[in-house]
């Protein structure tokens, strides 16, 4: 048999640099304080990071319908639109890091940020393997709850994903070891405050918009010792609300579970582990027309980031069709943002705009090609609508 002293050792010392790492996050996020109250707040800085790829062009479009809303409030000094570049693919290859320092100094300075899709590098790419800069902002940032909404009125569709964001499988997600060239072994970290707090904001969410169902996503008979804490820690939670009822499923069941027509109807509120919630909310965003027309808010106690739940979509820009890019996505983002600062007349007002012209009146449709609108088109056409409303 080999002697692989010297390769354990090694990776038993890579382990323990995650250990520590991990440890050092646990104390921080224990120490966090309460979430920002925004309406106490003498001003509310808006970020705009237009990402690369499709993300500037999608960006731009829902920048532009969110300052006509807040226009006003601009106007009084109560908010503020910051310009925040240099996320691209290639700065940050440069930089060789998932986020340039001077860029997050810049997000940091920010209360909430509109960003837009960014390029994760893989294997095959022409770029060196950074970090994802999604990963590495909710990180920074401590964007711990991944809200992800789809609904589908015909199809019976009002499902809330409430996806840990910050743990799980992508925690330490460029700190695997190559123990030897036949082993490599990743790691999956699953926190009890880290946990706490996504099932609370979930259940909170159930309570205060009365979603009657609260459905736990795990593989926790398989996966037993992380997806297990993540399962106990929120039956636990689940008890401080009585009126609510709350199921376990797990991850497998539950995608076939969603396509099911005679079920998919009964589910309202879920709590998913960071992987599982990646891959389960694209599936559902299919159900309201695809990953195209899906936003997401990413919060935290102190920040807050919405984005699309899509890519950045290097084929469409080198074939030359970006200003075919969907807006839907950054704009139902846009929906989530304005909610989450307290302007939820105008979050309400947009969210309707958009339900007219995806859904309603579809009097253009953004197919990706010239065979539909332009991304700027379309979302001149949600400003128009908006302002009959």
């Amino acid at each position: 048999m080999n002697n692989y002293e010297t390769q354990i050792n090694e990776a038993l010392a890579k382990f323990r640099a995650v250990l520590e790492d991990q440890l050092a996050r646990v104390e921080k996020i224990n120490a966090a304080g309460d979430m920002v109250d925004y309406t106490k707040l003498d001003k509310i800085i808006i970020g705009i990071c237009g990402g690369d790829g499709i993300g500037p062009i999608i960006t731009k479009a829902a920048e532009n319908v969110l300052r006509d809303l807040l226009a006003d409030e601009v106007a009084k000094g109560r908010v503020e639109f910051r310009t925040i570049d240099g996320l691209t693919i290639e700065n940050r290859a440069a930089c060789g890091k998932a986020i340039p320092d001077d860029v997050m100094e810049e997000l940091l300075a920010c209360n909430v940020i509109l960003k837009g899709p960014t390029t994760t590098p893989r294997a095959g790419d022409p770029w060196p393997n950074i970090e994802s800069a999604n990963v590495a902002m909710r990180k920074a940032l401590d964007l711990f709850a991944n809200v992800r909404p789809v609904k589908v009125p015909e199809k019976g569709i009002d499902w809330t994903f409430f996806r840990e964001n910050t743990e799980g499988s992508y925690a330490v997600g460029s700190k695997g070891v190559h123990v030897t060239d036949d082993l490599a072994v990743d790691f999956c970290v699953t926190t009890t405050e880290g946990t706490n707090r996504i099932a609370r904001l979930a259940y909170e969410y159930a309570r205060n918009n009365k979603k009657e169902r609260v459905s736990i996503v795990t593989k926790a008979n398989i996966i037993k010792t992380t997806d297990g804490k993540f399962l106990n820690i929120c039956e636990e939670i689940a008890k401080e609300y009585p009126e609510i009822q709350t199921d376990e499923w797990f991850i497998d069941i539950m995608t076939a579970k969603l396509v099911d027509e005679k079920r998919r109807g009964d589910f309202k509120v879920f709590i998913l582990p960071n992987l599982y919630g990646d891959i389960i909310t694209d599936e559902a965003a299919e159900f309201q027309g695809g990953v195209g027309t899906a936003g997401s808010a990413n919060i935290g106690k102190k920040y807050a980031m919405f984005e699309a739940i899509h890519g950045s979509a290097p084929r469409m820009m080198k074939e030359g069709r970006g200003i075919y890019a969907d807006p839907c996505s950054m704009l139902r983002a846009a929906v989530l943002l304005l909610s989450h600062i307290g302007y939820q007349a105008e979050a309400d007002k947009l969210e309707r705009a958009l339900d007219i012209c995806m859904f309603e009146e579809k009097k253009y449709t953004v197919t990706g090609r010239d065979t539909g609108a332009t991304c700027d088109r379309f979302a001149e056409y949600v400003t128009e609508t908006l302002a009959t409303l």
